[in-house]
């Protein structure tokens, strides 16, 4: 329960009114804090003295860096911050659930079962930071928050990228001796397999109730760690050889997360399946606890006394151990009994309506509802890559499912209906209601490869119909060969040339931008695109289409540098080619929006881009950060910071409305959103929402936790991707 604030506490920081505090310790204080539309977070500060050093405010910088770069999946969502500040703050999301030390204390050491789907949904935490060169360096119990949901990992305070040594001592050793890796103990680098260790040393927590060094003083765990071998005496039997691996000194011999995840849990069944009663009790409980009133501030003390009597101070609050003080350093997740805070507020806003009007319609089975179906077990991994885990095609009631290799799903179902294709989602796509493929070879590591051919394939069995047309010198091994989009008998690919590297693209390849004629087989033009560096994974292309009579292109220069370059149909030539700065480039994998003669992007701000030049037609002010939007019958749709989806005129830019009925705090702008018949759909928080395109209320919500949405060509169904690899199917209205 929060405590009551002192009398020099302050009443708000940044826009957010703080309520109580959570915890105080030697870097700062946490408090429990309400936004405008009521929704709780968890604010956390610097103290005066480390925020006056620069050294304190660059690790505070990077540990609100660290947080956003691991999400609100696996961590403790990033509401806001401030590095900045007088005071610097950070506001995250509060989460619903017990540290894990804490939990193991009150219910004991964890089963089987509970500690392979713990570990694998900690290996898809720290897979999310490895992939953006990011290590924790300080996982332990004690960090790591168990939802319902799956656990989050949080206090990011000496996290830093891969190599960076600005802000250690060389030669000296940081973190927490139980759980350290033996190169940091020694104060030597420790990148993503000394969180591999420590990971092994929390899952041997878990599974027993203490780590597998002991307890004692700093120096004997230091030592026992460096040269000690682990005792794995209580751990379960199937779990032994795995841990032992990720405990071997040599990091070079360890598991990666990935391999990890694959030996730990096939990723089926609800998170919560594996969590004991006792433990779905606790995190309920903590849902209730959060909407309890806080005590009223405390008063200042007393400075005057009167003759014969003590000055007396106002009663301390409780002092808070180290672990509430962590717990609490994040926001209202989802738990077993109550969903986001926004979720909360929403419902409750709801349910004065119908105190208000007796007569409104009950919408309560229209909220928080599951999907038609999910398919949580096929995909194997729960880590899966963020661009190669997508549905790149939906034609004829199959949706082609990307994870390593291509597979066929019944939308109305989710019944498989085909796996035969090894490749990439980026060398599929659907037009004209037949399916396309560009050929994969991925077993001629000896050779250059045989030509990529265009070949059209059956949706419903998988099988090849047709190959359309073979493109000569070209290498049908590498995995970067990509169809952007077909206009009517015109495919346009790019493809390269040259042998295949073990990783990424190899700097002796070559590659090339091409028009091909599906109709007769022939290459229209082809232009040659930029060399990429070594083993760089950036893709050429993030999205393309046909508009106003040129190749619009989403194209990858460099790994965060994207340009907007347009072409010629006839010849391949640039006609114009600017600059697109977006936070995540993955979110451009989505369609793009354009019309006969605009292009409408997100970024910093919503715009209209002219097609004939690529001058700005309209703008909406700077300071409101749009996702990708999307055009429909002559309206942009786009999901805006702080206003959730919002709907402007493509000619001309004015503002039509914008989402009623609801928090629009946790909206994503990670994804464009979908338009059906009668709601536009994006996701908020750990929901789907489907707001009424003639009310503009929230009608629907689903619980999701997709990264990615695609609708049919009916629009009828929504598939989702997540990207611990969940598919699952929502109605579409």
């Amino acid at each position: 329960m929060p405590t009551a604030l002192t009398h020099d506490d302050p009443v708000h920081l940044g826009p957010f009114r703080l309520v109580g505090r959570l915890g105080s310790g030697g870097m700062g204080t946490v408090y429990v804090a309400r936004t405008a539309g009521g929704r709780t977070v968890a604010v956390k500060t610097m103290h005066a003295g480390l925020a006056a050093d620069q050294a304190g405010r660059t690790r505070f910088r990077l540990e609100i860096d660290a947080a956003r770069v691991i999400g609100g999946q696996f961590g403790a969502k990033v509401v806001d911050a401030d590095p900045l500040a007088e005071t610097p703050w950070l506001a995250t999301e509060y989460v619903l659930g017990p540290p894990l030390d804490e939990a193991v204390e009150q219910g004991g050491p964890m089963p089987e079962t509970t500690v392979r789907a713990l570990g694998a949904a900690l290996c898809g935490a720290l897979g999310q930071l490895h992939r953006s060169d990011v290590v924790h360096r300080d996982l332990k119990p004690s960090n790591i928050l168990v939802t319902a949901y799956g656990p989050k990992v949080i206090d990011f305070g000496i996290a830093r990228a891969i190599g960076d040594d600005r802000l250690t001592r060389t030669g000296s050793a940081v973190g927490t001796p139980a759980f350290m890796s033996p190169e940091q103990a020694t104060g030597q680098e420790h990148g993503p397999a000394g969180d591999v260790f420590a990971l092994a040393g929390v899952l041997v927590f878990a599974a027993r109730g203490s780590g597998p060094f002991g307890n004692g003083q700093a120096a004997d765990l230091l030592y026992r760690v460096r040269y000690g071998e682990p005792d794995l005496t209580g751990v379960p039997a199937a779990l032994v050889p795995v841990l032992a691996r990720c405990l071997d000194k040599d990091p070079v011999r360890r598991p990666t997360t990935y391999d990890l995840s694959a030996q730990l849990h096939t990723g089926a069944g609800e998170f919560a399946d594996h969590l004991s009663e006792a433990l779905l009790g606790d995190i309920g409980r903590r849902a209730t606890d959060v909407w309890q009133p806080v005590p009223q501030r405390l008063p200042a003390p007393v400075t005057h006394t009167l003759p014969g009597t003590t000055a007396v101070a106002p009663v301390a609050s409780a002092p808070v151990s180290r672990r509430r003080f962590l717990a609490v350093g994040g926001v209202l997740g989802v738990g077993a009994v109550a969903a986001t805070g926004a979720w909360w507020w929403t419902g409750r806003s709801s349910e004065a309506k119908k105190v208000a009007d007796p007569k409104a319609p009950d919408t309560s089975d229209r909220r928080n509802l599951d999907p038609l179906w999910k398919d949580e077990g096929y995909f194997e991994s729960s880590v899966v890559d963020g661009v190669k885990g997508m549905i790149p095609a939906i034609v004829d009631g199959v949706a082609v499912a990307m994870r390593g290799y291509a597979r066929g799903f019944d939308v109305s179902d989710g019944a498989k209906k085909w796996d035969d294709h090894i490749g990439s989602g980026w060398q599929w796509t659907a037009a004209n209601g037949r399916l396309y493929h560009l050929s994969y070879n991925v077993y001629q590591d000896d050779r250059a490869g045989a030509p990529v051919t265009v070949d059209t394939i059956a949706p419903r069995t998988g099988k090849k119909v047709k190959t359309l047309a073979r493109l000569a010198d070209t290498n049908d091994h590498l995995e970067g060969n990509q169809f952007l989009c077909i206009e009517g008998d015109i495919a346009y690919v790019a493809v390269g040339k040259g042998k295949g590297g073990t990783l990424g693209y190899a700097a002796t390849q070559k590659w090339t931008l091409r028009a091909v004629n599906c109709a007769t087989g022939k290459t229209l033009w082809s232009r040659p695109l930029p060399k990429r560096a070594e083993l760089d994974q950036s893709m050429h292309i993030l999205a393309a289409k046909v508009a106003g009579g040129r190749l619009v292109t989403f194209q990858q220069m460099k790994e965060d540098e994207v340009h907007i370059v347009v072409r010629d149909l006839k010849t391949g030539g640039i006609l114009w080619n600017v600059p697109y700065r977006v936070d995540d480039v993955a979110t451009l994998w989505a369609a793009i929006a354009a019309d006969d003669t605009h292009l409408y992007i997100g970024g910093s701000r919503l715009r209209a881009v002219r097609l004939k030049d690529g001058k700005a037609q309209w703008q909406t002010p700077e300071g409101r950060p749009f996702g990708p939007p999307t055009l429909h019958g002559g309206v942009v749709y786009a999901v805006g910071e702080g206003v959730g989806l919002a709907a402007y005129k493509a000619s001309g830019g004015g503002r039509l409305w914008v989402e009623k009925d609801g928090s629009a705090d946790e909206q994503s702008r990670a994804w464009r959103p979908l338009i059906g018949k009668q709601c536009a759909y994006y996701r908020n928080g750990a929901q789907l929402r489907g707001v009424d395109l003639k009310s503009h209320e929230v009608a629907w919500t689903y619980k999701t936790d997709g990264d990615r949405f695609y609708a049919n060509p009916e629009r009828t169904r929504i598939l989702s991707l997540s990207d611990t690899a969940k598919l699952a199917a929502y109605p579409m209205k």
